[in-house]
């Protein structure tokens, strides 16, 4: 049976090889002044860098400049985003990058115009947005987050060891985010397969949420498989256009909102995700790995059922003549050795966690109780510990 549902989604997708030149298109819509936001030297690296600034030239901007982003965008660098929104009367926040970029262009849009401390407001006590809003486009480099297409923004704040994550309403999506594959090509394997995981523990998190039969099940176990298939052809050429491609749209599709639709959805990997990546800065699809196994192989008896459906939908396990326990072992021992195959952390030692850093860690994780069983905090630190 499906849920009651809404769903809007106000972003323009531009996607292919071609994609980039329909920036001169959307640029006139906007003020005179650009804060372009991006990451370290990358795309200076591929050249994109270069083509965007002539766009932006062409188009009578004045470019105003927010570099060295990092993997996990802190409040620092975004109130210095902030600030530069404010003394340069910024019409369009232009993210390029990949999703840690584009959650911190979104985190300066909604925090410009914020009186009082943004992140206290924002990320801690989850206020609505009353603010005006400086509105953000995306160009993406990297897959996993989704970000190009949602309204969701995660920051660390490092003096509070606090990593959260926030979804803003629509007029905090990106207006219009460009696509092409070919940017992704010179992204690190480690980075690569870091956002694969990314994007399926997206999809898990809202798969494993109930037990309806219902179409959105089907389209959350469609882009697993493309995942898969397309993680392991592009470990084989990581130019192979098609499999870059089908992993760029899966990744937006596996955040969009639209897998979401009429599940209650879990979310508790990424809390606890966002804690460990508090205090280690770990990338984050990395860090998702590492906890995802020992959490759904704790979870697995509260939602038998649809362990069962995704070891024998996703992985192809064969159920004649064994137990559901046994077939619902089969497709998490299935998932661990996809990630073992790419190359995926699954060691919080090997992310930079120490022991005495689990306490923390699990103390400070915001519990949601929305899937199949609502942890506590000695049950979290279990599960760290398991996966150390």
């Amino acid at each position: 049976m499906l849920l009651d549902f809404t769903y809007y989604n106000p972003t323009r997708i531009y996607f292919g090889k071609d994609s980039l030149t329909s920036l001169k298109d959307e640029l006139p819509g906007y003020g005179d002044t650009v804060l372009l936001v991006c990451g370290r030297n990358s795309i200076k690296t591929i050249g994109l860098y270069d083509k965007v600034i002539s766009a932006l030239n062409n188009a009578g901007k004045k470019v105003v400049e927010l570099s060295g982003v990092m993997p996990n965008p802190t409040y620092d660098k975004m109130m210095e985003g902030v600030k530069l929104v404010r003394e340069n009367d910024v019409s369009l926040i232009l993210a390029v990058g990949g999703g840690s970029v584009i959650d911190c262009a979104k985190g300066i849009s909604v925090s410009a115009y914020c009186e009082g401390d943004p992140f206290q407001k924002y990320w801690v006590e989850f206020k609505p947005l009353e603010n005006k809003v400086v509105p953000v486009a995306s160009i993406l480099t990297m897959v996993g987050t989704g970000s190009e297409m949602n309204g969701g923004s995660v920051i660390t704040h490092e003096e509070m060891k606090y990593k959260a994550g926030r979804v803003f309403p629509s007029e905090a999506y990106p207006r219009f985010s460009i696509l092409n594959p070919e940017y992704t090509y010179s992204v690190p394997e480690y980075q690569m397969v870091s956002g694969i995981f990314d994007t399926m523990s997206h999809l898990m998190e809202q798969y494993f949420s109930g037990d309806d039969n219902n179409t959105t099940d089907y389209l959350i176990e469609s882009l697993l498989k493309a995942s898969i298939d397309n993680a392991r052809a592009s470990l084989k050429n990581p130019k192979d256009y098609e499999a870059r491609s089908n992993l760029m749209w899966s990744a937006t599709l596996a955040l969009n909102t639209v897998t979401g639709l009429s599940k209650t959805q879990d979310w508790q990997v990424h809390m606890i995700e966002h804690q460990l990546g508090a205090y280690t800065d770990c990338a984050h699809g990395m860090g998702l790995a590492a906890v995802s196994l020992p959490y759904y192989r704790y979870i697995c008896p509260y939602g038998i059922d649809k362990f069962v459906r995704f070891a024998t939908e996703v992985w192809g396990v064969s159920n004649g003549g064994k137990t559901k326990e046994a077939i619902a072992k089969e497709g998490l021992d299935a998932l661990e050795a996809f990630t073992k195959e790419c190359g995926i952390v699954t060691s919080l030692e090997e992310l930079g966690a120490t022991r005495e850093m689990l306490p923390k860690i699990a103390e400070s994780t915001i519990i949601i109780g929305s899937g199949y069983k609502k942890l506590t905090a000695e049950e979290i630190l279990n599960i760290l510990e398991a996966c150390f």
